[in-house]
């Protein structure tokens, strides 16, 4: 497909309407919510009164659109898209526009699970350029994110807290102080609820069979090897964290 875009809901009103005269629409139109001057609901209105009802135009957001769901449908939005942006969901999206809908639902089981806006990580990690690493991906995919140097202090952090404040941490094997699979331990024996039952993700260097048994032992949930992969980031967040599509017709 060949892409084209704009910095402003004027320009897009404005490009639209271009190729709109020269019988050359585009396949689908791809707004995003929250801009200056002109946001993308108010952009959408105005394609609209161009150019009628035929080209898809499909609104991108961090945020939590429900709210103007209905709103958004009135100006002409066709459809919602969350960011960060997978490839994976706007290929479904593509097809639901270009009616390809054929076997839905085993495309919808592939897809990355949206993960709703608030949830907190712990990124526990020695190295600093690692850390600033691992808390920049995390970041980018919509989540907060606090870190810790070692065990010790991730154990301080989680009692610190409170009750539910962590959504999951990412654990660090070889640290100083207290080692990963130390301080998985002590928060699972923590005498709380949600100590329990929060997702503690290994990272570590050490792939084999046996360290991944061990990580197991200690109360981990899942385990990455490092150097971290964005791909394998992102499925896991989406995987502990994430809520999939309801499959109705405009959403995802």
């Amino acid at each position: 497909m060949k892409g084209e875009y704009v910095l402003s809901g004027a320009e897009a009103v404005e490009r639209v309407w271009e190729r709109h005269q020269i019988s050359q629409d585009y396949f689908a139109v791809i707004l995003d919510w929250k801009m200056p001057e002109m946001d993308g609901i108010e952009t959408a209105q105005a394609i609209r009164e161009k150019v009628g009802p035929d080209i898809p135009i499909i609104i991108l957001s961090a945020y939590d659109w429900s709210g103007v769901e209905e709103e958004a449908r009135r100006a002409g939005v066709s459809g919602f898209i969350s960011k960060p942006l997978f490839k994976s969901r706007l290929v479904y999206l593509f097809n639901q526009i270009a009616g390809n809908d054929k076997h839905q639902e085993e495309r919808e089981a592939d897809l990355p699970a949206a993960i709703p806006p608030g949830k907190h990580i712990l990124l526990v990690e020695d190295n600093e350029l690692n850390r600033e690493i691992g808390e920049e991906l995390i970041r980018q995919n919509g989540v907060e994110v606090e870190s810790a140097a070692n065990g010790r202090e991730a154990l301080e952090r989680f009692e610190k807290m409170g009750e539910n404040y962590y959504d999951m941490i990412f654990m660090d094997i070889q640290m100083p102080v207290m080692n990963g699979y130390d301080a998985t331990t002590a928060i699972r024996r923590f005498p709380r609820e949600d100590a329990g039952r929060i997702p503690i993700i290994a990272m570590t260097a050490n792939a084999f069979a046996e360290d991944i048994q061990r990580s197991r032992n200690a109360g981990m949930n899942e385990h990455l090897p490092k150097p971290l992969n964005i791909e394998q980031l992102i499925r896991c967040l989406a995987k502990w964290l994430g809520e999939k599509p309801s499959g109705n017709p405009g959403g995802v």
